[in-house]
């Protein structure tokens, strides 16, 4: 197999947790008076860094600074997250592909402490030999934690491949020299990411097709 090592995108890629990020988002709104989302208008819209996704949404930070919504916007998320399920597939191809000898590790805008916690709950902390996230809950992004994974690694860099859903995956997999694949499942829409040129897949069984057969 081309690939030896992958790292993976947490919310949206391995956790089916867009539901909840629009449930959680439109509480906010609805404090504000502001139009609320559908997760199609949400996959449509989302970005990195999120400040400019709440620009997008129209919140003004002249008038309330993004830590005070941001923060908001955590709290309201994190009341009910115990309750995404990981989607379906996402065990089975951590499995599968461990078993035919590929190494994990999950990169995350996610908080380090929360993920921590997360991947013992979710069953899945054997499959990972690392998993990396941020030490603020403000998701600015994820490319200098990626180059510091990527040290780590014993792989050359054609022997990596990262998975995530946003085009901001796509983003840190350019600048980590590493080949990407995105999924279409979780918070951006997939004529979004068709046109980063990136494969896409609608489901981890083609995803691990792929990664099998290369």
């Amino acid at each position: 197999m081309k690939y030896k090592h992958i790292i993976w995108d947490w919310n949206g890629t391995l956790l089916d947790d867009r539901w909840l990020t629009v449930e959680s988002m439109n509480r906010l709104l609805q404090r504000r008076k502001m139009n609320l989302i559908t997760e199609e208008s949400y996959r449509e819209v989302f970005r990195f860094p999120v400040k400019e996704y709440y620009i997008k949404l129209g919140f003004d930070f002249d008038k309330e600074p993004f830590s005070i919504s941001g923060t908001e916007f955590i709290e309201e998320y994190n009341k009910r997250a115990r309750e995404p399920r990981l989607h379906n597939g996402a065990e089975d191809v951590l499995s599968s592909l461990k078993e035919l000898g590929m190494n994990h590790s999950i990169l995350s805008a996610s908080k380090q402490d929360i993920l921590d916690r997360l991947m013992g709950e979710y069953g899945i902390a054997d499959f990972l030999d690392h998993v990396v996230g941020q030490d603020n809950h403000y998701a600015h992004g994820k490319t200098e934690a990626g180059k510091q994974l990527i040290q780590q690694l014993e792989e050359r860099s054609e022997r990596i491949l990262f998975v995530g859903d946003t085009i901001h995956d796509f983003e840190v997999a350019q600048s980590l020299k590493v080949d990407c694949a995105l999924l279409t499942i979780g918070h951006t829409s997939k004529a979004r990411l068709q046109k980063t040129g990136a494969r896409c897949f609608a489901d981890f069984s083609g995803l691990k097709q792929f990664i099998s057969a290369g």
